[in-house]
């Protein structure tokens, strides 16, 4: 579940002084043009949340896990308004928690070092260790630009505007819960000092 990165920083001064990084934020939104040259900064390896969904489902049929397998079984949620499709991920994010804290557990337990992004990932993670998790929320609101960053990373892939208003609904939940738990909200743009603002939000973070 963990890729290590190729070019890793040697320099100290840019280790983090807490053990977990958690990059939260909706799908579209950015979050890996921060959490690779993040993990890359740091110098520690990448971790994403989408892999260990795919090593649950794996390990699971949907009578057993349901939620997990949740938009396989379920084709036709696709059309759903977006806003039942909002409450469904948090719904599947909720199914998924027990795994990601049993990974932030175990990363701790072992005083390994890691940056863990993915869209089910939620703020509340970050609560209760003592600091030694941190986390932020990399936000975009304007669909426009989430349905090109869509038509850019999935080229053929047709109209992704109904996805982006998904998107655009989880990011402002992810924003309210963020909020709730004291965790910081970086806008996903500018891009080119995005690594920048992030790593100084976290380092800001009590």
């Amino acid at each position: 579940m963990t890729a290590m990165n190729n070019a890793m920083n040697d320099n100290p001064e840019d280790r983090p002084s807490w053990t977990v990084t958690l990059i939260c934020g909706a799908s579209g939104v950015g979050k890996s043009r921060v959490a690779a040259p993040l993990a890359t900064r740091y110098g520690v390896p990448l971790a994403e949340a989408d892999d260990l969904v795919t090593a649950v489902q794996a390990l699971t049929t949907p009578r057993q896990a349901p939620l997990p397998h949740f938009w396989n079984t379920h084709p036709e949620a696709a059309s759903w308004a977006p806003e039942k499709v909002a409450e469904q991920h948090f719904a599947v994010a909720a199914a998924l928690r027990p795994a990601f804290e049993a990974v932030i557990a175990d990363h701790l337990a072992f005083d390994a070092p890691v940056v863990f992004e993915g869209d089910y990932l939620v703020p509340e993670l970050a609560s209760g260790h003592g600091g030694r998790v941190r986390a932020v929320v990399v936000d975009e609101a304007d669909t426009a630009r989430i349905t090109a960053n869509y038509r850019e990373r999935e080229p053929g892939a047709g109209d992704q505007r109904h996805r982006a208003a998904v998107s655009a609904l989880v990011g402002a939940r992810l924003a309210e819960r963020a909020a709730a738990a004291g965790v910081p909200v970086v806008p996903a743009r500018p891009w080119p000092d995005g690594l920048a603002r992030v790593h100084a939000a976290l380092e800001a973070t009590v």
